[in-house]
């Protein structure tokens, strides 16, 4: 008997365990969902009034961008906000999707929450379905309780029952199991509950791709794979036709039309999306076509439409007439000044809704931005100097980042062939000799005498540790006790214990080191009210998404955020295409509060005092080159020069 891979990881023999599958797919009784029809809806309750009367009172816990958005939705996904009008609608009505884009840590989560419980109360019927990054998904079920809503959320990635599940299939699997509580019979039964029962379910990206992606129909035309595959294209099924409404969490994550998880999410039925990102605009325009046409999957066809006479493309395709419109109108903005970009901001501007974050400004503390270049120490200059000639680029700024945070993180192949590795190991712990290690646990001590949490970012893990293990040797700190350590191969209970260990304010905990990819999206570390970033990244977004971890509601000191560049460096370059992608991104994604955030932000907060002390200090200020506050692009101009992108 074949093994067989089953649809919810790990393997199994024969037929074991198919029993209580196909019998609970037989009991679906499989049908799409009446989201938005008659049948499915439950207008009685609500006969006259808008939206805003489902829930009374609800409007005054709302900020005043997050009431904008939430009728921005109800006129997107539903047609209109006036319920009489939605009483008469039907599911072929109308309806299409959204992007909600409010700036980091504005509360798009809360909005969405509301959002959904209202169109649940109209439309019980409508299995909505949260995708979104996996560690994230825990930060949704925290707000459902929150907020107490009454609504059962099913994360799907969770391999454990939340005590919400439908009881029959519960009692119905416990009947016929032969295994007890597998991961695929947990994830059975929540399907099932989201089914059946009106309630919410949230998947990662990653598993819905796994579930609902093409491999599951290669697998299926695999005719060595038997065993099965009626599962796996029953799940495959459900996932993409039963949602009648779709919520794509830091919905800029699938932006590569190539990739298996956007052609996942193209395949879904219902058309009523939301995506929500406070970074849409990531590297490119390309990027963000993808993103315009996962929201509203006839984005292109109205675009094709428009061009269709002057301009059909290869072989007269429609989509190819979309991507040649849309490279023709976004080629030259932020090169030529023209008209194009008020061009582009009309053909997004019905179902995007923007809101830059003024309510921070508003109220906040404050924000200051610095970039702190900093002088390399001699061996770290030497060693710099020996790999400028590597030709792979990411390999190249890989060992950038390495070598500025300190010499001895050079890797053991690289130090064979410029440097003596005896003398890299002695030197491991002397922090002096790298640059942006000197600088940091300086910066940590000044801040433990002020009572100041340090939030420390880094694309990669081994400076991380590294410094982990400096601050256990120099400070005698414990992990755990003053200094917590997080990444993506965190359990993702233990993450959160974590961060709600570095926001209490009675805790010990002086230093979060944290995976910028697994950490900045999504949650809160507003326990930080100083952020310092490691190295440089490509992408600005991941930039802005770290440093609104602590800067967002909730926040209640000034924040502090150091940009740390070493001088000579491709880090310099970096920094300023970074700069370039953000203007493009503000060119497009301008808010129509004119208000400028930049100079609210310089007027209210205070000197930085740390900062200060580390430039007057005899031993420290050599180490610094140059200081840029509140970095615009005409700085960095200015400073270091600006390549095209």
């Amino acid at each position: 008997m074949l093994k067989s891979r089953n649809p919810w990881g790990g393997s199994e023999k024969g037929n074991a365990g198919k029993e209580d599958c196909n019998s609970i797919f037989d009991e679906l009784q499989f049908q799409k969902p009446g989201c938005g029809s008659q049948s499915g809806s439950d207008h009685g309750l609500h006969p006259e009034g808008t939206v805003w009367d489902i829930i009374p009172g609800i409007r005054n816990s709302m900020y005043r961008h997050q009431c904008e958005g939430f009728e921005f939705i109800w006129k997107n996904v539903a047609g209109g906000i006036y319920l009489d009008e939605l009483k008469r609608s039907s599911f072929s009505d109308g309806g299409s999707g959204c992007i909600i884009s409010h700036a980091p840590g504005t509360g798009k989560t809360r909005l969405t929450i509301v959002f959904l419980q209202t169109y649940m109360e109209l439309y019980p019927a409508c299995r909505p379905v949260i995708i979104a990054p996996r560690t994230m998904l825990l930060t949704w079920e925290e707000e459902f309780k929150k907020w107490n809503v009454d609504i059962p959320f099913h994360n799907l990635n969770k391999l454990e029952y939340s005590g919400k599940e439908n009881i029959t299939a519960l009692n119905f699997l416990r009947r016929i199991s032969h295994q007890g509580q597998s991961a695929k019979s947990i994830r059975m039964v929540k399907l099932y509950s989201w089914k059946k029962d009106r309630s919410i379910l949230g998947i990662s990206y990653t598993l819905f791709e796994k579930l609902a992606g093409e491999r599951v129909l290669a697998d299926q035309e695999n005719k060595k794979v038997k065993v099965q595959d009626y599962t796996k294209v029953q799940v495959r099924k459900i996932l993409l036709e039963l949602p009648g409404l779709l919520v794509l969490d830091e919905g800029h994550t699938p932006r590569n039309e190539q990739s298996l998880i956007w052609k996942a999410l193209s395949k879904i039925d219902t058309e009523r999306r939301i995506i929500l990102s406070g970074t849409p605009f990531q590297n490119n325009f390309k990027e963000l076509y993808n993103t315009l046409c996962l929201v509203r999957p006839k984005f292109a066809d109205r675009i094709a439409v428009e061009q269709y006479g002057g301009f059909r493309g290869k072989r007269g395709r429609k989509s190819n007439a979309a991507r040649g419109k849309w490279d023709l109108l976004t080629s030259s903005i932020g090169k030529i000044a023209d008209d194009k970009v008020e061009e582009l901001r009309a053909m997004i501007e019905p179902f995007v809704h923007i809101h830059k974050g003024t309510i921070l400004q508003e109220n906040l503390p404050g924000l200051k931005d610095s970039v702190v270049v900093l002088q390399p120490s001699d061996l770290q200059r030497r060693l710099l100097e020996s790999i400028r000639e590597k030709k792979n680029p990411l390999e190249l700024g890989y060992l950038v980042s390495l070598i500025s945070v300190h010499p001895s993180l050079l890797p053991s192949d690289e130090r064979k062939l410029f440097f003596d590795q005896t003398k890299l190991e002695k030197i491991k712990l002397n922090p002096d000799i790298g640059v942006k290690t000197k600088f940091l646990m300086a910066f940590i001590r000044f801040s433990e005498t002020m009572n100041e949490k340090v939030l420390v970012f880094s694309q990669f893990l081994d400076p991380l540790t590294y410094l982990m293990d400096q601050l256990k040797y120099h400070f005698h700190w414990i992990v755990g006790k003053e200094v917590l350590y997080m990444d993506g191969q965190r359990d993702v209970k233990q993450r959160q214990s974590s961060i709600n260990t570095f926001n209490d304010p009675a805790s010990q905990v002086r230093v979060l080191l944290a995976s910028t990819k697994a950490c900045s999206e999504g949650i809160s570390l507003v326990g930080a009210s100083r952020v310092i970033l490691l190295d440089v990244v490509w992408n600005p977004s991941v930039e802005r998404q770290a440093i609104s971890r602590a800067y967002r509601l909730g926040q209640r000191k000034v924040v502090y955020i150091y940009h740390l560049l070493t001088s000579g460096t491709m880090e310099e370059e970096k920094y300023c295409r970074q700069a370039k992608k953000d203007r493009l991104s503000e060119l497009v994604f301008s808010s129509k509060d004119k208000t400028s955030a930049g100079n609210k932000i310089s007027s209210t907060v205070s000197e930085d005092k740390i900062l200060e002390e580390m430039v007057q200090h005899n031993k420290l200020k050599d180490m610094f080159d140059k200081i840029i506050n509140q970095p615009k692009e005409s700085n960095l101009i200015e400073t270091f020069g600006l390549v095209d992108i």
